[in-house]
């Protein structure tokens, strides 16, 4: 069997961190097992959904790396939808309702005072085609539900384990609205028995779906259901809800305001919940070849921030230069070369932070003078070039002895001088590409 499985976003909105965790989960599962990886775009609420939208969400994936092998929209195939719909009028699994949704919300608010569960009260099976006609005659048009049997559904859940839901405790699904327009349970369903989906991967929000959806999908093909896995949704740092309206959580603000790489989402992402320790990665294939669905533990993941950032960082420490030349010169930093970068990754967090290190290299630069007459000293010992890795200690010993300093007072007002900064890679790697005009120019107290 050839695994396939899909994600379906509504392109009403932008790609959140919760999103993306089922993207990922479904990508990396595909590519451990030779599968395919669709993307579905459930976009038949026309009202709601934009181009706009459908673009933003494709570019957010492709810069996450998660390519799809299958694209897909759901509003090309509403005649597919309007086939179903009339055999499965045909086999009497579906019936006509014509209550408003001010009467519905009643019946819910009535029950819900009474004690009971807000479960549709199946009322329109009792409509005899008198009270059918004289509805549309009102100007009434139905929607469609779906008529559940009142069993429990059943299913192996490869990260749940063995799960039985009581039908008679969920409403009658509506399929297609009374302006004709389908709903994701029904479309969902439709599109993974034609698309021949063998798996199912999405948050455990979606459990009664599945339910629902099983027995839709046995009431219109004999094929066996795909095999489902919901997994334990995220919560914020602090152990509340994570809200999908909070801009910081858009893939789009990761990537634009705080500069993250795409692999340290997707690093994090992965093992977020899973029983192994998130670690840098800089290849989707390594996370691949890890990935588990039975290694989801059953608690409640946390997403901080402040994780992300830190794994950022680590990524970067360990990325060659390769890999980030030409989005440097797309930055306007494109001065930076091999020696700079490998000098300095180990001193930022985001791809931008290089700048700084770089102004130190190539300026302009600002000095922080803060002891000019030991300053003018230490421009004495400075050698001549050619200078490499060794030149740093050779040129503060020669200091150490002329001076008699040492330690942070031999050291932090040659550091201040050079870079302006009380931090920052190793002056032995720096002081060679600084080079020995500079240096003088910079000890001197001129901006170089």
């Amino acid at each position: 069997m050839t695994v396939r499985v899909r994600i379906a976003p509504s392109p009403t909105g932008l790609l959140h961190i919760g999103n993306v965790r089922a993207a990922l989960f479904n990508y990396l599962f595909a590519r451990k097992h030779g599968g395919s990886f669709m993307l579905r775009l459930d976009d038949t609420d026309r009202e709601r959904s934009t181009e706009t939208f459908a673009e933003a969400i494709k570019r957010d994936l492709k810069w996450l790396g998660l390519e799809w092998d299958a694209f897909a929209r759901q509003s090309d195939r509403v005649a597919r939808y309007a086939e179903v719909l009339e055999r499965l009028k045909t086999s009497e699994r579906v019936y006509p309702c014509y209550e408003t949704p001010e009467e519905l919300s009643l019946k819910r608010k009535t029950q819900l005072g009474r004690g009971l569960p807000p479960v549709y009260d199946r009322a329109a099976l009792k409509l005899t085609e008198g009270d059918k006609t004289a509805l549309k005659a009102q100007g009434r048009k139905p929607h469609w539900r779906f008529k559940l049997d009142h069993v429990d559904v059943t299913w192996d859940d490869l990260v749940q384990g063995h799960k039985a839901y009581p039908a008679a405790a969920i409403s009658d699904p509506v399929l297609v609205r009374e302006d004709g327009v389908p709903l994701y349970t029904f479309c969902s369903v439709v599109d993974d028995i034609d698309d021949k989906t063998t798996h199912i991967i999405r948050g455990e929000d979606h459990v009664t779906n599945t339910a629902v959806q099983i027995q839709i999908w046995c009431a219109i093909t004999e094929a066996k259901p795909p095999v489902f896995a919901h997994f334990p949704l995220l919560v914020s740092a602090d152990g509340t809800e994570m809200s999908k309206r909070l801009g910081t959580l858009s893939i789009a603000s990761m990537r634009n305001d705080m500069q993250i790489e795409p692999m340290a989402v997707n690093a994090l992402l992965a093992k977020l919940g899973t029983s192994e320790a998130v670690m840098p990665r800089l290849s989707l294939e390594e996370l691949a070849s890890e990935f588990d669905l039975g290694k989801i533990s059953h608690s409640t993941p946390k997403f901080d921030i402040e994780e992300l950032k830190a794994l950022n960082a680590k990524i970067l420490h360990l990325t060659p230069f390769g890999a980030v030349r030409e989005r440097l010169a797309a930055m306007g930093i494109g001065d930076v070369d091999e020696n700079l970068w490998n000098a300095a990754r180990a001193n930022i967090t985001t791809l931008g932070d290089i700048r700084q290190w770089a102004k130190v290299v190539y300026g302009p630069l600002t000095p922080v003078i803060s002891d000019a007459d030991f300053l003018e000293q230490a421009a004495t010992c400075l050698p001549t070039e050619p200078w490499d890795s060794e030149t740093w200690h050779a040129w503060t010993e020669k200091v150490k002895a002329q001076t008699g300093r040492k330690g942070k007072d031999l050291f932090m007002p040659l550091r201040l001088a050079l870079t302006s900064f009380d931090h920052g890679p190793e002056m032995k790697f720096l002081l060679p590409l600084i080079g020995e005009k500079r240096a003088r120019e910079l000890l001197a107290g001129k901006v170089a």
